[in-house]
């Protein structure tokens, strides 16, 4: 959830403790462009800065939406200091969450052009402190948050494999969970998944596995269990999205949706 408390850290962080650069008296009214196309995101936390500020803001865009170099994203209307203080702040947040939206795009579309069913999923290797905005950028370009955070699904990972073995993992964490938690297994070899669906898994992770590893998991996965999900992760790049999709994976969830996104180029004019 953004927050007036956390706004406020943001403006403190960029306006320091004697701001005499936005010191610009009367009102203007100001617009947030684009400079490239993408998908863009990231507007509810730009409003939200400009609000807290006292200037009155429109977004003719949607987040989600498609958006071509020299397209107007977000107006302003207020007085000229307060919008001059928040412009930066507003272009960073929107700039960033448009290019995790636009990769996000760009690895979904991958996947839908060889099967439309293969969802493609973000990690919990978000930037702390604007892990609500990132996920959400996800979302606007089509992409699934995967966990929130760690409550909201059990990872049963390799450090926990290698204290309780599989099925004693599995075991001690189904009986901590609620039956609503699904629990998820990150496995490395393809002989694993089927012993972690048998052994309980609702979703298995296919973890650092080349597309014929991971071809040869789902396989022999769906050979002993048809309705457990089959999860690809482990450095894989939109370049490498086709192959996987391939596979017949359920998910393909990549870490550099978040965390190697290149910024949207967006700019902020007044006048």
């Amino acid at each position: 959830m953004l927050t007036d408390s956390k706004i406020e850290s943001w403006l403190r962080e960029d306006l320091g403790h004697h701001d005499v650069t936005n010191a610009v008296p009367g009102v203007t009214e100001g617009r947030l462009l684009a400079n490239e196309a993408g998908v863009v995101a990231g507007l509810d936390a730009a409003r939200a800065v400009f609000e807290y500020l006292g200037v009155d803001v429109e977004t003719p865009v949607e987040p989600g939406d498609w958006i071509e170099a020299g397209d107007v994203v977000l107006r302003t209307d207020g007085p000229a200091r307060e919008t001059l203080r928040g412009e930066r702040v507003a272009v960073n947040v929107a700039g960033h969450a448009s290019g995790i939206a636009t990769k996000t795009r760009r690895a979904v579309d991958a996947a839908q052009a060889v099967e439309d069913s293969v969802r493609i999923a973000c990690t919990r290797k978000t930037t702390p402190g604007l892990r609500g905005i990132e996920k959400r950028a996800v979302v606007a370009g089509g992409g699934d948050t995967h966990r929130l955070d760690l409550s909201h699904m059990v990872m049963v990972k390799d450090n926990h494999v290698a204290e309780m073995g599989l099925p004693g993992a599995i075991e001690h964490f189904r009986k901590q969970a609620s039956f609503t938690t699904k629990i998820e297994v990150e496995v490395e070899s393809p002989d694993d998944a089927p012993r972690a669906a048998e052994a309980g898994a609702d979703i298995v992770l296919l973890d650092n596995m080349d597309p014929e590893m991971t071809a040869r998991a789902v396989g022999l996965l769906r050979d002993v269990e048809s309705d457990v999900l089959a999860d690809a992760s482990g450095g894989i790049t939109v370049d490498d999205v086709p192959a996987y999709a391939a596979t017949g994976v359920d998910v393909i969830s990549m870490g550099s949706l978040t965390h190697s996104a290149a910024t949207l180029d967006l700019s902020f004019r007044t006048g």
